[in-house]
């Protein structure tokens, strides 16, 4: 082939060449583009996946929840900040080192792996909830709600832990408040009800049973109106209406409900309003209690506060009302109106001997006589012990109340019967008057009062009339009560001492300690006027207890200077013979002074013992088991009979001098004198005769063989030291 074949068959190759490198390069082109285009959408692809793999990775680590990433064995591959915090753990401790049931209790570990292998197992796509405890790097359990999910195409979990710690305890807390308010509720002594907004019952608890008698289930539906007498229902329906259109709450409302068989229960209702969230009115709820008894408690509480326990009369606090009323009322009408204020005489006397339980059966009978003698509207009080006090309205005349006390005086002398014995008592009587006498309440009662001691003091039984002047001495009685009672440590009293002479031998037998009183501011106080007082206040027994004592040492003193041994008489009152010390005090006077017991002789009244023979015998016996010589004081009072008195172990009867005083004229006098030495000499009694004045009584009386005599006659009351001179000039007689 020529050069031109060549070179064309050349032009032809290069040209399908170049054709062929054109197709190439376009094919490679074409080729390069397809794959770039491809690169870049997988590179596209692979941003989108690592935008959203680190949107998810932001999600996972600031979510405010506790994350985790759970493999196939449990353990933990991932978790974010907040499960540190939760854990306490680091997550380089925790991501693919822990397994996450480590982190829990021992109790919740075996639960839990075998709910994680049953999930992997089954590839449940449905998340689910567990509970359970865990315990943090610091050994602090708390309580935990995990979410747990499987990722989808894997056999990972994603676990979202939520600590319900607080949660637990506040679920707990209103778990045992719940628990407490239904045992609270269903265990109260009251009735727990709620209403709605209609007032209808929507809850009760079981206690309305008890107090109504109805089950819940039969006031569910109705009104509390229903359960109300129709009387009732008037007066409550508007107050309760007003209070739930206020939404008030309310307490202490008293209603009287009827109980299913009938009875009329009170009820005291206490309640609040319910509101909702937005503040809308639901109704209320409340308590009721059942407060019959304490009604009925308190009108009787109120009755006691008002009126003696004993006689069921008004007492002090409800006198002192009616009476400033009744001023009022007669101050208001011009009118007049009377107080008075009453004591019983002998009542100390009959409760000290008789027993407090005749004493108020005595109290309880004047308190009927008092009623039953006066007008409907006079009023009758006891101020307590013996003492009564009596109001008389609208008093037109002087003679009318004059008439009243008299009436008073009466009926209280009439005999009444206690413990199967008749007794007498009389009445001490104080009236004042409004408005002369005082025009308040205190000064009538301080007035009637003031009148009442001057009754006493005027003999009793009797009535005495206000005045300036009994006020003047009833003053003196209050100023006797203060001094007496400092008389014993101040040394004012003293004792004066009265012989006894045998009428056959002239002789002086025995002596009679009588007790003075010698105050600086008072001067010379008499014993009528002292005696009493301490009576009544029972200075009495320490004083003569000091009496017993003195005596006592008095007369051994006399015996050591070398006079003859004499009979010595102590006086003895009723409250020393009610006194539980009284046989200790003879015994201390006895062995502190060395007296020989034969050588004592008390004294006591005829009256004292006819009081309460039972015990006043228990008491003499015991006096003469000590060899103490025992007397009869004015003797011829008492009414004693001769069956009664031979069963004492008396040694004397002393006459009293009331008798003595007529003798020999009077006729009456000279008999009971003549049987009372009678007495004496059939049952072998020492008879004295007290009193003796004149050589006359002397006379008849030595003519009537009486064995002694005491009197002025012979000797008045001298002090020790002319005593002890009249043993010694009797002796110095006798000798010569």
């Amino acid at each position: 082939m020529d050069k031109d074949g060549v070179v064309a068959v050349l032009k032809s190759q290069i040209a399908d060449l170049e054709q062929f490198l054109d197709v190439y390069k376009k094919s490679v082109m074409e080729k390069t583009d397809e794959l770039y285009a491809e690169i870049t959408k997988h590179k596209q692809a692979e941003d989108q996946l690592l935008e959203r793999e680190e949107r998810y990775r932001t999600i996972f680590e600031n979510t405010g929840t506790a994350m985790m990433v759970i493999e196939e064995d449990i353990t933990i591959s991932l978790v974010n900040a907040e499960a540190e915090r939760l854990t306490g753990y680091p997550r380089q401790e925790l991501e693919g080192i822990k397994k996450w049931t480590e982190l829990v209790t021992q109790a919740d570990m075996e639960r839990l792996e075998k709910y994680h292998r049953r999930r992997i197992r089954d590839l449940s796509e449905a998340p689910t909830v567990y509970e359970f405890d865990l315990i943090n790097r610091q050994s602090a359990v708390r309580n935990i709600s995990m979410l747990v999910a499987i990722i989808p195409g894997t056999k990972k979990i994603v676990a979202s832990l939520l600590d319900i710690t607080e949660r637990k305890k506040s679920e707990e807390a209103l778990k045992k408040s719940e628990q407490r308010f239904r045992d609270l509720t269903e265990h109260t002594s009251d009735w727990v009800w709620e209403v709605d907004a209609n007032g209808v019952y929507t809850y009760s608890n079981l206690k309305v049973k008890e107090i109504l008698g109805y089950d819940p289930d039969e006031i569910i539906g109705k009104t509390p109106f229903e359960f109300m007498a129709p009387e009732e229902v008037k007066r409550v329906v508007p107050e309760f209406q007003a209070i739930m259109k206020a939404l008030k709450p309310f307490i202490g409302l008293e209603n009287t409900n009827l109980h299913k068989n009938g009875q009329p229960v009170i009820l005291e209702t206490n309640g609040v309003p319910i509101l909702d969230s937005l503040g809308q009115f639901q109704g209320y709820r409340g308590i009721d209690r059942d407060i019959t008894e304490r009604k009925r408690s308190g009108e009787k509480i109120q009755y006691l506060a008002t009126h003696d326990s004993l006689t069921g009369l008004p007492n002090r606090l409800m006198f002192s009302q009616l009476l400033i009323h009744s001023i009022q009322s007669a101050k208001r009408h011009k009118r007049r109106l009377a107080v008075f204020f009453i004591d019983l005489d002998r009542f100390k006397i009959i409760n000290d001997t008789k027993g407090h339980d005749a004493g108020d059966q005595l109290l309880q009978e004047m308190a009927m006589r008092y009623k039953q003698t006066l007008r409907a509207a006079d009023v009758v009080s006891r101020q307590g012990g013996d003492e009564f006090v009596i109001l008389i309205e609208d008093v037109h005349k002087l003679s009318d109340i004059e008439l009243v006390a008299k009436n008073i005086l009466a009926i209280t002398y009439k005999p009444v019967v206690l413990l199967g014995d008749e007794c007498r008592v009389t009445a001490s009587i104080g009236i004042s008057l409004y408005p002369q006498d005082g025009e308040d309440e205190q000064s009538l009662m301080k007035h009637a009062d003031i009148a009442m001691y001057y009754a006493k003091e005027e003999g009793k039984n009797n009535f005495q009339l206000y005045s300036k002047d009994i006020q003047s001495q009833s003053m003196g009685r209050l100023a006797i009560e203060t001094n007496l009672r400092l008389a014993l440590e101040r040394n004012e009293l003293s004792i004066h001492y009265q012989a006894k002479v045998n009428f056959k031998t002239g002789i002086i037998t025995g002596v009679e300690a009588l007790l003075r009183w010698q105050n600086p501011n008072l001067g010379s106080v008499t014993p009528t006027q002292f005696i009493p007082v301490a009576e009544e206040t029972g200075m009495i027994v320490p004083i003569g207890k000091w009496v017993l004592k003195t005596a006592c040492a008095q007369n051994v003193a006399w015996q050591q200077q070398g006079l003859p041994a004499v009979c010595m008489a102590v006086n003895l009152s009723l409250r020393q013979l009610s006194d539980n010390n009284l046989m200790d005090d003879i015994k201390a006077a006895l062995n502190d002074s060395g007296m020989t017991p034969s050588l004592l002789e008390l004294e006591i009244t005829e009256s004292m013992i006819m009081s309460n023979p039972a015990k006043m015998m228990d008491v003499l016996v015991r006096i003469k088991s000590m060899g103490v010589r025992l007397a009869i004081d004015d003797f011829g009072t008492g009414y004693s009979s001769l069956s009664q008195l031979k069963h004492f172990p008396i040694d004397t009867l002393k006459i009293d001098r009331s008798f003595i005083r007529n003798v020999p004229e009077n006729a009456e006098d000279k008999a009971i004198t003549h049987a009372i030495i009678a007495m004496g000499e059939t049952l072998g009694l020492t008879v004295v005769a007290e009193g003796v004045e004149t050589i006359e009584q002397m006379n008849y009386l030595k003519d009537q063989s009486c064995d002694e005599m005491q009197g002025f006659y012979f000797s008045r009351p001298i002090v020790p030291e002319q005593f002890a001179d009249l043993l010694r000039e009797q002796a110095d007689t006798f000798t010569d």
